[in-house]
């Protein structure tokens, strides 16, 4: 009997309407997909295509068109708890500390003060943040408010982790760095997660699967496992011999000019 996937879209839909100018655009079209448990899956495509409308419609914040979204069996009509959201920017508040920021989404769900602090204290060991705790995220670089972003989307103990480019932002260094500890974080917890990248080969070292999608409206056009060893080490991952068949048949997909390129 096969397992229920901890995320499914099935035969999903999104339009757009924009009723001042009288006009629809359908952002995704017809995806199914799911996720299994413990699986991280990649989604690449063209700008536009509708790669975080579909985390949107995950997360619940967006109903589809059309088609349905479940999150371990139960059908997805408004934000669950058991999905986290991490973005591009780490949104952590300037006027709470790190642990504060960290303890916000357990706060909501009413942990006791206790206990949110530490499971906080834990992740942000975890992130290599123990010397920061009680530092602001003005004081941070980059890179580490974005460790503290990882560790708050934790604190909640989510089912499913929907991740929209969260190192876009960051110099090639600090990305690597953070790369290396978002694999080794999700092979140690088994979080399922669906990851948005326009990094080849990010998509590459971290994750099972790479889907690609097509220009707008946005279809699922190709599945790629990624037979690698070693997810909990993107770094190692990042120098295979393979990785190189892997990136020219992915812009080949694209239709990346790979002599421009």
């Amino acid at each position: 009997m096969t397992a229920t996937p901890r995320l499914e879209f099935r035969n999903v839909t999104k339009r757009f309407t924009n009723r001042r100018q009288g006009t629809t655009v359908v952002a995704v079209e017809g995806v199914s997909l799911a996720i299994a448990d413990g699986e991280v899956v990649s989604l690449i495509g063209p700008s536009g295509c509708g790669k975080s409308t579909l985390l949107n419609m995950g997360s619940g914040l967006d109903p589809a068109s059309e088609g349905e979204v479940f999150v371990d069996g139960e059908l997805v009509t408004r934000p669950n708890k058991h999905v986290a959201f991490m973005l591009q920017k780490d949104l952590l508040l300037p006027w709470r500390t790190i642990v504060e920021n960290v303890e916000l989404g357990q706060e909501i769900q009413g942990l006791s003060r206790g206990e949110r602090r530490q499971r906080a204290l834990e992740l942000l060991a975890k992130c290599r943040l123990t010397d920061f705790v009680d530092h602001y995220p003005h004081q941070l670089s980059g890179g580490m408010r974005q460790r503290a972003a990882l560790a708050r989307t934790l604190a909640v103990e989510p089912t499913v982790l929907l991740m929209d480019e969260p190192f876009s932002a960051l110099d090639a260094q600090t990305k690597m760095v953070l790369q290396q500890d978002l694999g080794r974080t999700l092979a140690e917890t088994r979080k399922t997660a669906l990851f948005i990248t326009h990094d080849l080969v990010e998509a590459i070292a971290l994750s099972d699967r790479i889907l690609v999608m097509s220009q707008r409206p946005g279809r699922i056009i190709e599945e790629i496992a990624v037979e690698i060893d070693g997810r909990d080490n993107p770094m190692t991952r990042r120098q295979h011999p393979k990785v190189a068949a892997y990136i020219t048949r992915l812009m080949n997909l694209l239709q990346i000019d790979q002599a421009a390129a």
